[in-house]
């Protein structure tokens, strides 16, 4: 009998306020609130114990809270140190599943399907997960359940239920529609994220297997991760909880609020699958420097990276890896990062090729109060290349070589390290070269690939029957004005009667028939170049019209 699939969710509700507590030693009890930028105001993000106990609430303008609570501290969010402190808690999180991935930026799910019998049950094990949290100084709060989304909603809002939004007495009576009308947002209207709800033992936050239907039913529609827009349309419909979902045909609630409120349900009841995908630990190739006091010098920081790179490269070479790109942080002493990232156009393990990359970033780095530790990390690894070739230069090229050539030495290093420094200004993207193509559609004779990720071409330029333009464009209509002639002698192009001047010099070619190209259904070409009177040389073929009109029309100019 196959073992039924049990998952926890586990909720990290002040992941951002208490990352502050532990890191700067802040009494609990003090209210501290961390705030965020969203559009044109600030918002609180995460809030201490004691901000909790005043009335404030997450989502929360900052003026409005300033008001309740005058001598309320606030930080900054930073959610890039949030992530990676989620980031520690699911490697520490696997000493109770070895399937765990992250739920949005303050969750993790875990896979427990046979896992909570080795500690005692499923009740011990969320007891227990929640008690080593609270010896780490996190607030958390963790729910099983058959499936990821409904382990989610009864981590968030067990014990909740979604009542009328109206104040005085409820009347049952009246149209769902009117209740709907109050203008008081809460978390059953999409409003704040909820809050712990005081005595919800971990009991009555495990769903029995079979029997999630019936323990979501009573929870409100905000449990079902949807968006707010989408809750306010429920609510506004009197929609509130799940129950009120669940009966409803799902053909209409589709047309009405989109398949995202339809998957997210059927993911919830078990309907639809939703697996747990865990990132792969990718190996960390870092190193790190801590001053005993604050440094804030160019010169300093360039000891400092003499110090590391070394270091570095000597590790990627006992795991046998190379680095493509390279990322320096300044840790200043108030707690923020700055932080430069180059890129090469070959992995390499020589520090003589990274330092100068390095080095022209320097001067971005803002050391604010000071820099206390440096952290150089090879972001991007890969499998290290061959020894580079012996310099192909013909023999009269060598003549007129560098005077650092010398016959033997490989000129591919050099090269690379030119495209590189080059990539550090405008971007290892914006260096590109050109690779003979397999066709001979003049459009498709040649392949832009970008410099640093591709090589030189081997097989050789096959010179064109004819000479190509040097721009190319779309193909544009350029009737043939009388007196008709092959070539033409005039022609009208971008609005201007064009008088032209014989040329001989003519080429056919067909299109490809065994690709369906919508850029040549009007058949075989003749190719002919025009001089107008004003010495410009123009590209036009004559199309003789398979399935598209035929006619005469420009596609590129020699000047």
């Amino acid at each position: 009998m196959p073992v039924p699939r049990r998952i926890l969710s586990l909720w990290f509700c002040r992941l951002g306020a208490e990352r502050i507590l532990r890191r700067d030693g802040i009494d609990p009890a003090l209210p501290l609130a961390v705030v965020e930028d969203t559009g044109n105001r600030q918002v609180l993000s995460a809030l201490s114990p004691g901000a909790q106990a005043l009335g404030l609430r997450r989502g929360q303008p900052l003026r409005e809270a300033r008001s309740l609570c005058p001598d309320l501290l606030t930080r900054l969010r930073n959610p890039e140190a949030e992530a990676g402190m989620l980031t520690a808690l699911r490697r520490w999180a696997g000493r109770y599943s070895p399937w765990i991935a992250e739920s949005g930026s303050d969750g993790l799910v875990l896979d427990i399907t046979g896992c909570a019998r080795l500690f005692g049950g499923e009740e011990a094990l969320l007891t227990r997960l929640e008690e080593d949290c609270a010896g780490l100084g996190l607030t958390a709060r963790g729910a099983i359940a058959d499936t990821p989304g409904g382990a989610w909603a009864l981590a968030r809002y067990a014990g909740a239920r979604a009542g009328s939004d109206r104040s005085g007495d409820a009347i049952d009576q009246e149209a769902r529609a009117t209740r709907s009308r109050a203008t008081r947002r809460h978390w059953d209207r999409g409003g704040s994220a909820p809050v712990i709800a005081a005595g919800a033992a971990p009991a009555s936050r495990i769903a029995p297997p079979g029997q999630l239907g019936r323990i979501l039913a009573p929870l409100p529609v905000a449990a079902l991760r949807l968006a707010p827009e989408v809750l306010d349309q429920l609510n506004r419909l009197g929609l509130r909880r799940i129950g009120d979902l669940a009966g409803q045909p799902r053909g209409p609630l589709a047309r009405r609020f989109g398949q995202g409120l339809v998957l997210r349900l059927d993911q919830a009841l078990g309907h639809a699958p939703e697996p747990v995908s865990p990132r792969r630990e990718a190996p960390a190739f870092a190193t790190r420097l801590t001053l005993p006091d604050p440094i804030g010098l160019e010169e300093d920081l360039l000891a400092g990276l003499d110090r590391l790179l070394p270091r570095l490269c000597d590790t990627l070479r006992q795991e046998d890896r190379a680095a493509r790109q390279i990322r320096l942080e300044a840790w200043r002493s108030d707690g923020t990062m700055q932080w430069v990232a180059v890129g090469l156009a070959r992995p390499t393990t020589d520090p003589a090729r990274i330092r100068p990359l390095l080095v022209m970033k320097l001067a971005q780095i803002d050391a604010g109060f000071g820099i206390d530790m440096l952290r150089l990390i090879a972001a991007r690894t890969e499998a290290p290349e061959e020894a580079p070739r012996p310099d192909p230069l013909p023999l009269d090229s060598r003549r007129n070589a560098s005077p650092a050539w010398r016959p033997g030495r490989p000129v591919a290093p050099a090269r690379d390290d030119l495209l590189a420094r080059i990539g550090a200004r405008i971007g290892l993207e914006a260096l590109t070269r050109r690779h003979p193509g397999a066709s001979h559609i003049p459009e498709k004779g040649a392949l832009t690939l970008a410099a640093a990720w591709s090589d030189a071409p081997d097989s050789p330029w096959m010179p064109p029957p004819q000479p190509r333009p040097l721009r190319m464009w779309p193909p544009e209509p350029a009737p043939q004005l009388p007196p008709e002639s092959l070539p033409p002698r005039r022609i009208r192009w971008r609005r201007q009667d064009c008088a032209l001047l014989p040329h001989p010099a003519r080429e056919r070619i067909a299109p490809e028939w065994w690709l369906a190209d919508p850029a040549w259904r009007s058949g075989t070409r003749d190719y002919v170049t025009a001089v107008l009177e004003d010495g410009r040389a123009l590209w036009l073929f004559l199309a003789h019209g398979a399935d598209l009109p035929g006619g005469w029309f420009c596609q590129g100019s020699y000047g």
